[in-house]
C-alpha cells in the first residue's frame, strides 16, 4: 500500500467511498497495475465498483487530473498520464516526510551519515568542497536559526552530494523535507542556545576539514559525535 493510500480494515476515512476510489486509483498506479498511456475503467463502470455516482467519481478523476496523474480526452476516456510514476514519487515522499517522527530521522542520520564518509572522500571534488565551505559561512553568517538550520541542512545535504551517488542524494533530500516539518523545527528550538549553534559550526568545520584531508577514520568520528550531540540536545537520550 503506498503511504499516501488510506487503510480500509482501520481508517474511518474509507467510509468514504470517494476516498476509497481515490485511494484504489492511487494504489494501481503506483504498483503499476495501471501504467502510463494505460486507460481506465469507464466513470459508469467506477461508480457501480463504489457504489458512487458519476458526479462524484468525476470529482475524483478531476482531482487527480489536477495532478497531473490523469489526462482526460471526450469521446475517448481517462489515460494514466506519462509523468504519473515521477509524481507519484514525489507524492510518496511528501507522504514519508510528514509521517517520520524526529526520533526515527536521527536514528536513520546516524546510520547512514558516518556511512557514507567513504564515498565522499573518494570521490569528492574541490567544486564539492567549496559548496561545503559556503554552507558553513552562510550558517554562521545566519541571523536567524531558521536561516540557520536551512544552511546546516544544506551542508549534510553537500556532503551527501559529494558521494556522487543519485541514489543517496535522493535519501539526503527526502531527510531533508522532514526536516522542513514543523515537529523537527519545534523541537530545533527549544534546544537551540547561541552556546549549542557555535558548537555545531565548529563541528561542521572540523568535519569538513577532515574530509578534505580525505581522513575517513576521523571524519566517521566528528560526524558520528555530531549527530550524537544533536540528539542528545533535541531529544534528550
Amino acid at each position: 500500500m503506498v503511504p499516501f493510500a488510506t487503510n480500509p480494515a482501520t481508517d474511518p476515512a474509507t467510509m468514504d467511498p470517494a476516498a476509497a476510489l481515490r485511494d484504489s486509483i492511487l494504489e494501481k498506479l503506483a504498483s503499476g497495475t495501471w501504467r502510463a498511456g494505460q486507460r481506465l475503467p469507464t466513470e459508469r463502470a467506477l461508480g457501480e465498483q463504489f457504489g458512487i455516482g458519476r458526479s462524484t467519481v468525476r470529482r475524483v478523476l478531476l482531482e487527480l487530473k489536477r495532478q497531473r496523474l490523469i489526462t482526460q480526452t471526450v469521446g475517448s476516456g481517462t489515460y494514466v498520464t506519462d509523468e504519473a510514476p515521477q509524481l507519484l514519487s514525489a507524492l510518496q515522499r511528501k507522504a514519508a516526510a510528514h509521517t517520520t517522527s524526529p526520533a526515527e530521522l536521527m536514528a536513520a542520520r546516524l546510520v547512514l551519515e558516518p556511512a557514507i564518509v567513504e564515498m565522499v572522500i573518494g570521490n569528492a571534488t574541490a567544486a564539492d568542497f567549496a559548496r561545503m565551505d559556503e554552507c558553513n559561512a552562510k550558517a554562521e553568517a545566519a541571523a536567524s536559526l531558521e536561516e540557520f538550520e536551512r544552511w546546516d541542512g544544506a551542508l549534510h545535504e553537500a556532503i551527501a552530494d559529494a558521494a556522487h551517488n543519485s541514489f543517496i542524494a535522493s535519501v539526503f533530500r527526502l531527510m531533508n523535507q522532514v526536516r522542513a516539518q514543523g515537529e523537527w523545527g519545534v523541537l530545533k528550538r527549544r534546544s537551540a542556545t547561541p552556546e549549542r549553534r557555535a558548537e555545531y559550526q565548529r563541528e561542521h568545520r572540523a568535519l569538513v576539514a577532515a574530509l578534505k584531508r580525505r581522513d575517513a577514520e576521523k571524519a566517521r568520528e566528528l560526524c558520528l559525535a555530531h549527530l550524537r550531540r544533536v540528539r542528545a540536545n533535541m531529544l534528550g537520550d
